[in-house]
This record gives C-alpha cells, sequence and structure tokens, in this order.
C-alpha cells in the first residue's frame, strides 16, 4: 500500500470519528453524576451517612408520561434516628423528579 493511501485512509477515519461523535456518546449523565446530585441537594440539609445507586437507566412513568431514570438511595442520622430516603433521578437531565421516606 502507498503511504498517500494510507495517510488518506487514516485521515477518512478520523474525519468520520469526529462526525459521529456526538451520535457515538450516551445520552444519559453518568450514574455517578447523577448520585452526586442527590447527595449535592441532601447535603444541605445535612450529613449523609451512605448512599447508592442503580447504575442502568429506567422505565418510570410521571402523569402518563415515561422517562429513563435512575434509582438512588439516601442514609442520613437526623436527630439521633436513621432515616432512609429513595431518589428518581432523570437520567438525562439530572434533575430530582422524586424523594420518598423509605424509614
Amino acid at each position: 500500500m502507498k503511504l498517500t493511501g494510507l495517510i488518506a485512509g487514516i485521515g477518512i477515519g478520523f474525519g468520520a470519528a469526529y462526525l459521529l461523535r456526538d451520535q457515538l456518546k450516551s445520552p444519559f449523565i453518568s450514574s455517578d453524576k447523577a448520585l452526586q446530585l442527590v447527595k449535592q441537594e441532601f447535603r444541605k440539609k445535612g450529613p449523609i451517612e451512605g448512599s447508592w445507586i442503580f447504575t442502568v437507566p429506567e422505565d418510570y412513568s410521571i402523569n402518563d408520561f415515561n422517562h429513563k431514570v435512575y434509582k438512588t438511595g439516601i442514609t442520613r442520622t437526623i436527630e439521633g434516628a436513621l432515616e432512609q430516603f429513595e431518589a428518581i433521578v432523570h437520567a438525562q437531565t439530572g434533575l430530582l423528579l422524586e424523594v420518598n421516606k423509605v424509614s
């Protein structure tokens, strides 16, 4: 193969990758980012003892509209009592959609 053909092939490959980079990216924020956003909101009201997140976005319906969401959980101590919360985070925007007290 001639050097010019090799260079042209590499150039075309890089060009195609550059043009398709936005289409190859996931439309969702990372689960780590979603958990950080939830923890940031909870820290406004006090310290956090623990947290968890399901790393795969799930389908969730609110008022007959379906969304892809991350389900997260936060544990904290309030006035000496352990409290647990489940939070629903929109997987594309990171918006906190719902918070429910578990115990």
